[in-house]
């Protein structure tokens, strides 16, 4: 059960209605990591931050991730306003939130996301998130459906966009495409995109990960 002092408020202000809300974020004092899966999904020994990375607006229904709150253009606020403020029932997601309040989150922001045409790589971060907490709940089929969904949008983002400015650069994404494949179970995907990190210099000159991209590799061969 999650501690509320584990938590704290933070006030935000809407770029598209203007009105100031509250929601919340874990405090990094209380994070004790216990683990971390092959596709970087952190466990922790209490609350997990991943459930509160998506701030909703309770007044009009504007979701995006805390980075990307605020990165929306003028010509973009009445596309928010037509296609989700129109339809809004006002709710608040600014207390305590269980995974289907997190999981209810993302797919906000993935739908905002769509509206605003953002670009495949945080789109595909919104998916593996989603992938994520329904890993935490223990339903396997929506975990694999939104894995994929992840997958297919980081290798368009591979192949079409800068990932400068990002969290990820080549290797980083090349090896997280190699393991969603084995994930879902796609042998020739997976050894392939494995290769591809190998064969960066980038991979080489980051030990921890290329020992995760040959341990990787190795499990897919033995699939």
């Amino acid at each position: 059960m999650t501690e509320q002092s584990e938590l704290f408020d933070k006030k935000v202000e809407c770029p598209i209605c203007k009105k100031e809300f509250s929601t919340k974020k874990v405090k990094t004092s209380r994070l004790r990591l216990l683990k971390r899966d092959e596709d970087f999904l952190n466990h922790y020994s209490a609350e997990n931050p991943i459930k509160y990375s998506i701030f909703v607006c309770p007044n009009c229904g504007y979701a995006a991730s805390e980075n990307k709150f605020n990165d929306i253009k003028k010509d973009q606020i009445g596309i928010i306003i037509d296609n989700i403020s129109s339809r809004w029932n006002k709710r608040d997601f600014g207390g305590i939130r269980d995974l289907d309040e997190a999981i209810e989150s993302y797919k906000l922001a993935l739908l905002a996301g769509t509206l605003l045409k953002a670009k495949k790589l945080e789109q595909g971060n919104i998916c593996l998130s989603l992938g994520w907490l329904y890993r935490l709940k223990e339903e396997k089929n929506e975990e694999v459906r939104f894995l994929k969904l992840a997958r297919d949008q980081f290798i368009e983002a591979y192949n079409t966009e800068s990932l400068s400015g990002t969290n990820m650069d080549d290797s980083k994404l090349s090896y997280l495409i190699g393991e969603l494949s084995r994930r879902l179970s796609e042998k020739e995907e997976a050894l392939s995109w494995f290769n591809t990190c190998l064969n960066l210099a980038s991979t080489r000159m980051n030990p921890a990960l290329n020992d995760m991209a040959r341990e990787q590799w190795r499990l897919v061969k033995e699939m």
